[in-house]
């Protein structure tokens, strides 16, 4: 009888997005085990993702399935319940980003090895969001992106750039081509270190792995992708206070970020578990919270529905790789990797919960303003 109960729940709830159970659309979910029911009502995100993992259902487009499930809003129609609560409770209580946790996200996820994500990825390893305005396929759409950020912080030879967060290198080897600067660039992975140091041999790139809070120096320009995702709320306008002090007073920083269109203080219970521990989604109010009174907020671009792309070009590549890395791992791999990929895309191509923003902050303002580069 319970069983029945929360099949119904299940059913009325995917009928709200115009998914049916065991239906003929593309979009529809697929049932093999009918402990399901119970999972996705009681753990919410955290069953949903995890029973998917282990095979109790299965859909052909994941990735329109999620974004009929948000775009509908179904994930706040569902209370999540005790035992979720309990996993997520110490983003309330604790410093989950603190600098003795720094490292995890390096260990656990950039750190699952440098064949996977080259399988995955562009040509230049860019892991975040392309620009596909007038690109054709995903190394230029990726091309496009690190061009975009070297005009928005107009560069110049010779200039001393600090990348925060820099990955394998991907802006650091393309600024010193084209623009002719010095990067020193921070990672807490040490198979980015590893790779990337291959990767920019010759130019004048430096990998330094270390939490953002032990940066020294002064620079002309600093730039951070995708990296403030791991900072944390409680740590942001430290962040900030940190940058602006390794900023020259006539410079510029340009963020690069993930954000919720709504503050929150944890992430969802299967994101933390399986692929990002500790992270965090900023939202406008709390960057603009942490900046007020550190820096001036020059330019702020939105280009989120490219995400969508970009993770579906992502999703291709490691679909069509995955024979060659499939030794590495295992079939349960196999399953989340294409639940994060997907279920990402359908969350971005719902456009109302994940958004993607470049912003420009200056020290002081620019005299007779900033020149926007879109």
């Amino acid at each position: 009888m319970e069983s029945n109960k929360y099949q119904s729940l299940v059913t009325h709830l995917l009928s709200l997005a115009k998914v049916q159970v065991n239906g003929n659309n593309p979009w529809d979910i697929k049932v093999s085990n009918d402990r399901f029911y119970k999972r996705a009502v009681t753990e919410v995100e955290l069953g949903l993702g995890e029973s998917y993992m282990d095979g109790w259902w299965d859909v052909e487009n994941l990735d329109e399935m999620i974004f009929r499930i948000i775009r509908a809003d179904l994930q706040n129609k569902v209370k999540h319940n005790l035992k979720v609560a309990l996993q997520l409770s110490g983003f309330y209580f604790i410093n989950m980003q603190a600098r003795r946790r720094s490292f995890i996200i390096g260990q656990k996820h950039y750190d699952l090895g440098n064949e996977l994500f080259q399988s995955m990825l562009d040509k230049r390893m860019n892991y975040s969001c392309a620009y596909w305005k007038n690109a054709a396929s995903l190394d230029e759409a990726q091309e496009n992106k690190l061009e975009l950020i070297c005009r928005k912080l107009h560069l110049r030879s010779g200039m001393k750039i600090l990348d925060i967060g820099c990955g394998w290198g991907a802006f650091g080897k393309y600024a010193a081509e084209k623009y002719g600067v010095e990067v020193t660039g921070i990672t807490v992975s040490k198979e980015q270190v590893k790779l990337g140091k291959e990767m920019c041999k010759g130019l004048p790139v430096e990998f330094k792995l270390q939490d953002y809070r032990d940066i020294n120096g002064k620079y002309d320009r600093i730039v951070s992708v995708g990296m403030i995702e791991h900072v944390g709320y409680r740590n942001y306008k430290e962040y900030f206070k940190i940058a602006e002090k390794s900023l020259n007073n006539d410079g510029l920083f340009l963020l690069h970020t993930i954000g919720e269109v709504q503050s929150v203080n944890k992430t969802d219970a299967w994101t933390h578990k399986y692929i990002f521990p500790n992270g965090m989604l900023p939202s406008i109010a709390q960057l603009a919270k942490a900046v007020e009174g550190v820096f001036v907020i020059e330019d702020l671009h939105n280009f989120g529905a490219d995400y969508d792309k970009t993770l579906m070009a992502w999703y291709n590549n490691f679909s069509d790789s995955w024979k060659n890395i499939s030794s590495k791992y295992n079939d349960r791999f196999y399953n989340m990797w294409k639940y994060f990929l997907l279920s990402s895309a359908g969350a971005f191509r719902a456009r109302s919960k994940n958004q993607l923003w470049q912003i420009v902050l200056s020290k002081n303002g620019i005299l007779n303003g900033y020149c926007s580069v879109r």
